[in-house]
């Protein structure tokens, strides 16, 4: 079904460039990089990073039965598919509803099967193209390599006009409100997310992915286009992966400031690891994850790993754990994802009971944030990362949003938990304010 062939380059970070300027031509473009961010990918790392265009086959659908024609489309085409699950696909697992405002009319869920494929690990590159288009293998890779330094200069984004959609005031109220529902033994924990908006945003999406990339060289970066549709995503975070019969869950609850100076960088770190209450935070969701995969794992085979381990990123410094199950060969991927998803560092404990009060509480449809990007592979194994630090942008209404949150426990004061959102949204700041 596909012609590989393997190639070496010399020039690293100039063939990446290449790449992603070469994918502009294409309607689906789907590039996920780990920036060789091994701190934290290192072990479950497969690829150092990924290119996917050009759509043989997709499937496009809102949430309902979403799972159910994902599983169809996995199931028969047993080839590689890129795409996403926005968090919306809650209500197809539950009985939800979103109701909220959205600006961006993304669909719910959306995959493809890419006609060209690129794997990079390190200096080598499998080229996997679908038979019907490998006779185009040696033109593509001469026309990505001819692609001069003088069209990769960096164009300076011109500044964006970005509103809040729920005001600082507005945000210690609602804040205030969830802490009631814990008060009241109605959920331990939630993510509670704030968005930030423009209209009549008229960007270049690929020079303001490469420039939110540079900040912060996450592991689980992705530039996302399907048409008009666009994610520039600088996500720190995995969501879920399946290798072999290995199932891999790393999330992050926890977020500390960085400092130029050493020793004190190295006291925010240690103040992150002791702070009891992102520890709760962590251990709230590392417990709800355990739940989650049990109900696909073999007896007996969900560990932790890692338990709240402080990894340093550019800009911050993040608590994350690692849980692990495994599967039956008979588990359906597509399965292993419905009973895990919306991811527990995004909704809360329990997470039913959290997802109806932020469902209430904030007054955005969350869409893509919050959801997960990734692919298949034709074995069925799948890697997945959670949409968070990321600029969403609809190029057919100049639709421009991204948002941040923070999870709520008994331990939370408003105004700290503020703050932290406003730390987590400095990169798309600096980008988009030209700063």
């Amino acid at each position: 079904m596909r012609t590989s062939i393997y190639k070496s380059i010399v020039n690293v970070s100039e063939f990446k460039n290449q790449l992603l300027h070469w994918s502009e031509q294409f309607r689906e473009v789907v590039y996920l990089d780990s920036n060789s961010n091994y701190n934290i990918n290192k072990k479950y790392s497969s690829y150092d990073y990924v290119l996917a265009v050009d759509a043989f086959t997709s499937i496009k659908t809102d949430f309902h039965n979403s799972f159910q024609d994902l599983h169809q489309y996995q199931s028969q085409t047993k080839d590689w598919l890129f795409g996403y699950l926005s968090y919306d696909l809650k209500n197809n697992v539950e009985d939800l509803q979103s109701n909220n405002f959205d600006g961006l009319h993304f669909p719910d869920l959306f995959f493809f099967q890419p006609k060209k494929l690129f794997l990079i690990k390190e200096n080598q590159i499998e080229i996997q193209y679908l038979n019907m288009c490998d006779d185009e293998i040696e033109s593509d890779f001469d026309e990505i390599l001819s692609i001069c330094h003088t069209e990769l200069v960096e164009v300076l984004p011109s500044p964006v006009l970005i509103d809040q959609r729920i005001s600082k005031e507005n945000y210690i109220s609602k804040v205030s409100k969830m802490l009631e529902h814990i008060h009241r033994g109605d959920i331990y924990e939630a993510n509670f997310c704030i968005e930030f908006y423009a209209e009549n945003a008229i960007i270049n999406p690929l020079e303001i992915y490469k420039k939110l990339n540079s900040i912060s060289e996450p592991p689980f970066a992705v530039y996302f286009k399907n048409n008009t549709n666009f994610l520039l995503c600088a996500s720190p975070e995995r969501y879920l992966k399946k290798e072999n019969y290995k199932i891999i869950s790393q999330p992050i609850k926890g977020t500390s400031k960085r400092s130029f100076d050493i020793e004190e960088d190295e006291i925010l770190k240690l103040n992150l690891e002791n702070n009891p209450k992102e520890r709760s935070e962590n251990i709230m969701i590392v417990d709800l994850v355990r739940n989650d995969l049990s109900r696909t794992a073999t007896k007996s085979s969900v560990n932790v790993e890692e338990l709240c381990k402080i990894y340093t990123f550019k800009q911050v410094h993040q608590m994350i754990s690692t849980i692990v199950s495994e599967v039956e060969n008979t588990t359906s991927p597509v399965a292993i994802l419905q009973t895990t998803f919306p991811m527990g560092s995004m909704t809360g404990a329990p997470k039913i009971a959290a997802m109806n009060i932020i469902e209430t509480l904030e007054e955005t449809k969350r869409g893509l944030y919050s959801g997960a990007v990734g692919y298949f592979t034709p074995n069925g194994d799948f890697d997945f990362n959670v949409v968070i630090r990321s600029i969403l942008y609809n190029s057919e209404n100049q639709y421009l949003s991204f948002s941040v949150g923070s999870a709520i426990t008994s331990l939370s004061e408003p105004e700290k938990e503020y703050e932290e959102c406003l730390l987590k949204a400095k990169a798309m700041f600096e980008v988009l304010l030209g700063i």
